[in-house]
C-alpha cells in the first residue's frame, strides 16, 4: 500500500445537502491523506438540512473514526468549545454575506485557535480553495497544498443549489441513505373495509411512486388469523421495517397503506391493553394521515368483525387523529374522487 502523501486533509463545505459531488472530493482527501477533517457549518441551515441532519449524512457516508473526522458546527458548538480552550467566541458569518475573505478568515480562526488543527492540504471543487489554502498556511506557518477536485463538474454535473430546490429531481446525485430523508411518508389509516389499500395503489401510482402494504394482514394470513400481543408488536417494527427500505424506491412520497397506530388499536381491541414498547412505535409521526372513512359498502372478507366495529374504529380514529401532530385529510367517496383530493392536499397537482 502506498503512502499517504498529506497527514491531515481538510474538506469544507454546508453539505446541504450532501451530494455524490461533495464524497468524491471527500474520497479523493482519503485517497491522498492518513486523516481528513471534514468540516460543516452553515448560518442558516438551509430547509431540510439542519446541523443534526448533515452530520447523520456525513457519518453514515463516512463512518470510519480513524479516518474521518466529522464536525458539523453552529454557534453554539463554537462557543462550547471555545470556552474549553479559553478562547473569545466569534460569530459565524452568514452563507449572505458577499465577502469572501470574511469567511476565509473565520476558517482559518476556527481551524487555528478553536479547533487547533493544523492541515497539509485543502481540498474542494472551487477556485477559492488556492486563496483559502495560502490564507491557512500562512497563519500556520507551514504551506497548505491546494487540491481542487472536478473544478469543471465535468465528473458530477450539480451543485447544491440545484439539489435543495428539487432534492428529488436531482436524486441521481445523491447516496440513497441522503436521497431517503427527502421522502416524506403519507400514512393511510381507518377502519376496515374503507378502501385504504385500493386507494394506497391508486395514490401511488398517480404519484408515480411506491407503496407499502399493510404487513399484518400478511401476518393474519400465515397464521390462521391467529395472533397473540407478541405478533402484534411485531408486526409494528415489521411494518416499519419495510417502510424504511421502500424509502429507496419511493419518488417524493412513500404511501403507506398502514400505520403503527393502526396495530395499537387493535391491541387494545382485541386484549384491551398493549405493551409499553408497541405504545412508543405507535407515536411514530407520517407527514400526512388520510382518514378513510366509512362510506364504502362494508364487504366481509372473512378477516374482518362487521360494520359497527367499522363505526368504531371511525370514531377512535377521530378523537386521537389530532393529537398526532400530523396534517391530516378525511378521504370521502370513490377511489378516484379520494385519490384527486390527496394529491391536491399533498400541492403535487402539477405532477399528475
Amino acid at each position: 500500500m502506498s503512502r499517504a502523501r498529506f497527514r491531515l486533509g481538510l474538506v469544507v463545505g454546508k453539505f446541504a445537502p450532501l451530494h455524490l459531488g461533495h464524497e468524491m472530493v471527500i474520497a479523493r482527501a482519503a485517497e491522498c491523506c492518513e486523516r481528513v477533517l471534514v468540516l460543516s457549518y452553515s448560518k442558516p441551515s438551509p430547509e431540510g438540512c439542519g446541523l443534526l441532519q448533515r452530520r447523520a449524512w456525513l457519518e453514515m457516508r463516512f463512518p470510519s473514526r480513524e479516518k474521518f473526522d466529522v464536525r458539523v458546527l453552529d454557534d453554539e458548538e463554537v462557543a462550547a468549545s471555545c470556552l474549553a480552550r479559553h478562547v473569545v467566541p466569534r460569530e459565524m458569518p452568514r452563507d449572505d454575506d458577499p465577502d469572501g475573505t470574511v469567511h476565509q478568515a473565520y476558517l482559518v480562526w476556527l481551524l487555528h485557535d478553536v479547533l487547533g488543527c493544523r492541515p497539509d492540504a485543502m481540498f474542494g471543487s472551487e477556485d477559492y480553495v488556492h486563496a483559502c489554502a495560502a490564507l491557512i498556511g500562512r497563519v500556520g506557518g507551514s504551506r497548505v497544498e491546494p487540491m481542487v477536485v472536478d473544478l469543471e463538474r465535468s465528473s458530477v454535473p450539480v451543485r447544491a443549489t440545484q439539489v435543495r430546490r428539487d432534492p428529488i429531481g436531482y436524486r441521481r446525485f445523491l447516496a440513497p441513505e441522503v436521497a431517503s430523508t427527502f421522502v416524506r411518508r403519507v400514512g393511510l389509516i381507518g377502519g376496515e373495509s374503507t378502501g385504504k389499500t385500493s386507494l394506497a395503489r391508486a395514490l401511488a401510482e398517480r404519484l408515480g411512486t411506491t407503496w407499502v402494504a399493510e404487513y399484518g394482514r400478511e401476518r393474519w394470513e400465515l397464521q390462521d388469523g391467529h395472533l397473540s400481543e407478541a405478533d402484534l408488536l411485531a408486526i409494528a417494527e415489521e411494518q416499519i421495517r419495510r417502510e424504511d427500505a421502500a424509502l429507496g424506491r419511493a419518488r417524493g412520497w412513500l404511501v403507506c397503506d398502514t400505520t403503527p397506530w393502526t396495530t395499537l388499536g387493535y391491541a387494545h381491541w382485541m386484549f384491551g391493553r398493549a405493551d409499553q414498547r408497541l405504545e412508543s412505535i405507535a407515536r411514530r409521526r407520517y407527514d400526512r394521515l388520510v382518514l378513510c372513512a366509512p362510506d364504502f359498502q362494508f364487504v366481509q372478507d372473512g378477516t374482518r368483525r362487521d360494520s359497527d366495529f367499522r363505526q368504531q374504529q371511525h370514531a377512535w380514529y377521530l378523537q386521537g387523529i389530532r393529537s398526532r401532530g400530523s396534517p391530516w385529510i378525511l378521504a370521502e367517496g370513490s377511489i378516484d374522487s379520494r385519490v384527486d383530493e390527496i394529491v391536491r392536499w399533498l400541492g403535487v397537482a402539477s405532477e399528475e
